[in-house]
């Protein structure tokens, strides 16, 4: 399952409007084929990994997919669920349960009523995978994800609002990754005055998955950037699972009070600014024992000279 997780970032965010989802057809410890979902919402992952099998069979084997196989049909191609049934494993086991109502569960009865083995494990790897799916069906937004890049003592720019740059290479190689694995970025109407960022992918590669652009402003919408006023209406955003947040304290700030801030990313530079910019401004915190037990730490790795932490907000 670990290995199909990790295979469902190649579907980030190419699928949309569908989760990222992977699958892996296994006997006997041996990898026979696998797929992932394929750029636009089909086909569906486990259609393309059980057409890696010359008879599309899947007779005596173990799939592997990350998110429960869809139950109901679809003009855009049949139910994973009959595809799985007519390819006869022996066993499936599923990292997540579909919350999607015309699923959720069905897909799994319908397999055991066919007389397949049917493991559910509701695991961390998958979970972790399907996260801006889960977020968006329970929540009805995008999860947010807020990238910090700092000094170690909690600064983002000199006190004249010079920022370039805080972080190496490497670090900012690793921001442009994580950017082409959202859907949407969002900055506040001050960074884009006074930096005009592309905002865009510029990994080799990785180009053509620069994310939807957006501004938390009150101000005019700028050619080819979308606007909203208040951080509540990232609920508005259509189609967007998963939502990309840098530039801007205020901002940070005020999806932080909101409480809307789902994942921390945060680059910390070996270096230090004193009378700088602040990271985030006020969120609203009137008692400490209220900012304990918020963050879990998740990773923490070094990228050249930098370190990078990655926090989940506990719910």
């Amino acid at each position: 399952m670990a290995a199909a997780a990790r295979l469902s970032a190649r579907a980030r965010p190419v699928s949309r409007p569908n989760p990222a989802v992977a699958a892996i057809l296994v006997r006997e410890d041996r990898v026979l084929a696998r797929g992932w979902t394929q750029a636009g919402g089909r086909p569906h992952a486990e259609a393309v990994a059980l057409a890696g099998r010359e008879d599309g069979g899947a007779r005596g084997e173990t799939l592997y997919v990350t998110l429960e196989p869809c139950a109901h049909q679809s003009e855009r191609g049949p139910a994973c669920t009959d595809l799985v049934i007519g390819a006869r494993p022996a066993r499936v086991v599923i990292g997540q349960r579909d919350p999607d109502t015309r699923t959720a569960g069905a897909g799994i009865r319908r397999l055991e009523r066919a007389g397949i083995r049917v493991a559910l494990l509701e695991d961390e790897v998958s979970r972790a995978a399907l996260a801006p799916y889960l977020t968006r069906t329970a929540l009805s937004r995008p999860r947010v994800t807020l990238k910090l890049a700092m000094s170690l003592d909690g600064c983002i720019a000199l006190a004249d609002g010079s920022s370039r740059w805080i972080t190496g290479e490497v670090a900012r190689a690793h921001v442009h990754t994580q950017r082409a694995r959202h859907d949407a970025i969002l900055v506040g109407g001050g960074t884009w005055r006074a930096d005009r960022p592309r905002l865009d992918v510029r990994q080799p590669g990785l180009e053509a998955r620069s994310p939807d652009r957006y501004l938390l402003t009150r101000g005019v919408s700028p050619d080819g950037v979308r606007v909203i006023n208040r951080p509540e209406q990232i609920a508005q955003m259509e189609g967007i699972s998963s939502l990309y947040v840098e530039g801007g304290a205020a901002v940070a700030a005020s999806l932080l009070e909101a409480d809307l801030v789902d994942e921390l990313h945060l680059y910390r530079s070996p270096i230090l600014i004193g009378d700088g910019r602040r990271a985030i401004g006020g969120i609203g915190l009137s008692d400490l024992a209220e900012a304990h037990g918020r963050w879990r730490l998740v990773d923490t790795r070094t990228l050249g000279t930098d370190t990078f932490s990655l926090y989940w907000r506990s719910r």
